[in-house]
């Protein structure tokens, strides 16, 4: 092995065809877009050198600051959602059910690898008011409330949102966090309880520490993941009702292929991508801090 990697032609070889199609893929089409920013138009009317005018637009946008705050309140909302119930079903799985866990992991799985626009349907028709109740409002009806128009306000679309993408995708988390849990040592468990460490003093103490890492990782995964939604809310409400719930991605993706205004589509594309960056060292940051500290 020693001598497969000292060899600059057998890691060219090894590393070469990845790192071409990474770089054809993912490279140059966001060195291109970056390009784009500073130009107006489209394939059809040509592109205009404009400058820094994209940028200027984009401070001022009222469109862009809607678009940007709900981006962050979703984000902050379903990744402490996703991660926290994850982490719950991923201590059921290793402390409670132990060996028993792999029916319920598979079924609180199950809904990740269904269709988002299948998902969306059935969240659709259980929150549905016209022209028949759904689930939900049949439920309220029964209990003497009255029927709600889930739809028709920014707050209620964005529970039904928020309860949607968290119930799809605690099952993913709780699978991804049960596999660092499942590697901590058992005699250092063992070890705790008989030193008197049970319950919550256990978990804080003991288990947290030592499943940081995939912690860590789910954090980051998670949001990355929830500041670049989009197929979930063009699904369910398509940004509406007006604009209460268009994330960053689904304003760009108007702007660039309804409107094409691909230079301030791929401005817009820029500021996801930096405040995608800015939440990852953020987390990296604020989790170096706490070990050290520790």
């Amino acid at each position: 092995m020693q001598h497969v990697l000292g060899d600059k032609k057998a890691i060219l070889i090894l590393v070469g065809p990845a790192l071409l199609i990474y770089t054809l893929v993912m490279l140059v089409p966001s060195v291109w877009s970056i390009g784009y920013t500073f130009t107006e138009g489209n394939a059809i009317t040509r592109f205009e050198f404009v400058g820094l005018d994209n940028f200027v637009r984009l401070m001022g946008d009222s469109n862009v600051h809607d678009a940007l705050l709900f981006t962050l309140k979703y984000a902050v909302v379903i990744t402490v959602g996703q991660v926290t119930l994850g982490y719950a079903l991923a201590l059921l799985y290793v402390f409670v059910l132990r060996k028993s866990s792999g029916l319920v992991r598979t079924l609180v799985f199950f809904p990740i690898v269904l269709p988002t626009v299948a998902v969306a349907l059935l969240f659709q028709k259980m929150f549905e008011v016209a022209p028949q109740n759904g689930l939900v409002n049949s439920l309220l009806n029964v209990f003497g409330m009255e029927s709600v128009d889930w739809f028709g306000a920014g707050g209620s679309a964005f529970f039904v949102i928020a309860l949607m993408d968290i119930w799809r995708s605690m099952g993913f988390y709780g699978v991804l966090l049960y596999a660092g849990l499942v590697d901590i040592p058992e005699d250092m468990i063992e070890s705790a309880r008989l030193d008197g460490a049970s319950g919550w003093r256990l978990i804080r103490h003991i288990i947290i520490p030592l499943s940081l890492p995939v912690l860590l990782s789910s954090l980051i995964f998670s949001i990355n993941g929830t500041l670049k939604v989009f197929d979930s809310v063009l699904a369910l409400t398509n940004g509406g009702p007006g604009n209460d719930t268009s994330p960053l991605t689904l304003y760009m993706f108007q702007t660039s292929f309804t409107y094409g205004e691909y230079g301030y589509g791929s401005s817009i594309a820029l500021l996801l991508t930096l405040l995608c960056l800015a939440a990852t060292v953020f987390v990296f940051r604020s989790s170096r801090r706490d070990l050290t500290k520790a």
